[in-house]
């Protein structure tokens, strides 16, 4: 299920489920600041008919986020649609033309950026415990404490002070184990990666201005106990955008694929065969 490449100058990881999709492709994105084996439920049962890709976001996970070979690159100017140009670019290595892209939370983000780049390639979107709008100031000032966090407790600190938003209060008060895997997914990950993610989301563009010319289906979901991304700010979202439907995902905080993955599969799956169903 896991495969590597290696794309100009660095090493990209992706999780694989499915060779062939003879209704399409479907890209899930991750949250930051975990990988994609955040999208282990769906990745064991994908949607039928449908190819499933989950890349590990540059840094992330088993990706590389220096070049694994050849000169060593300009400096650039962080920016969130770096890892929408990572992503077109590994569908471009495997022959993937269109996709619906499905993205949580920074997923999500990246989803916008992949829209800016390349509206003719999005099939339909999932924008799920997410939001259009650039980080408010408040926003970004906390964004520089956690990089002062990271650098004094590395990204177990990150992980235990992440964890009671990220996750819904059900999620916290009745599965431990959920509490448990999110902890260590994030734990796991590179105190650069955390680091660079942190400076690309406090410097992201407004997307709101692209809500109004999708044109692709869209389903926005989220989590009814979500406090960063909450239902209200959803539903606004879907109201944007011409056609969108919204999924409330009942006892899921941010992380809802992870925290009731077979309500999120469900969502997923009515949502493809409604719109995709056949070619």
């Amino acid at each position: 299920m896991r495969r590597y490449l290696t794309i100009g100058n660095r090493a990209v990881s992706f999780l694989d489920a499915g060779i062939e999709g003879p209704l399409g492709t479907l890209v899930l994105l991750h949250a930051f600041p975990l990988s994609a084996e955040m999208w282990e439920p769906q990745l064991q049962a994908p949607p039928t008919g449908w190819r499933v890709l989950a890349p590990d976001l540059r840094g992330f996970g088993a990706s590389g986020g220096a070049p694994a070979a050849g000169p060593t690159p300009a400096p650039e100017v962080p920016s969130i649609d770096d890892y929408a140009g990572d992503v077109l670019d590994l569908l471009d290595r495997l022959a993937v033309k269109e996709a619906v892209f499905a993205g949580l939370s920074m997923g999500g983000y990246i989803t916008f950026g992949i829209l800016r780049r390349a509206p003719d390639r999005c099939r339909g979107l999932i924008l799920a415990d997410t939001r259009p709008g650039a980080d408010s100031p408040e926003a970004r000032v906390n964004r520089d404490r956690t990089l002062e966090l990271l650098a004094q407790a590395g990204p177990m600190g990150v992980a235990d002070t992440m964890l009671p938003r990220l996750l819904g209060d059900t999620t916290l008060r009745d599965q431990p184990e959920i509490v448990g895997r999110v902890r260590a997914l994030i734990g796991s990950q590179r105190a650069e990666a955390i680091g660079d993610a942190l400076l690309r989301l406090k410097t992201r563009p407004d997307s709101t201005n692209l809500l109004a010319s999708i044109r692709c289906p869209v389903l926005v979901i989220v989590g009814g106990d979500d406090v960063l991304t909450p239902v209200e700010e959803s539903q606004r979202m879907k109201e944007a955008i011409r056609g969108a439907t919204l999924a409330v995902i009942p006892g899921a905080g941010h992380l809802s694929s992870l925290e009731q993955p077979q309500v999120f599969g469900d969502a997923v799956a009515r949502f493809l065969a409604d719109h995709f169903g056949s070619r």
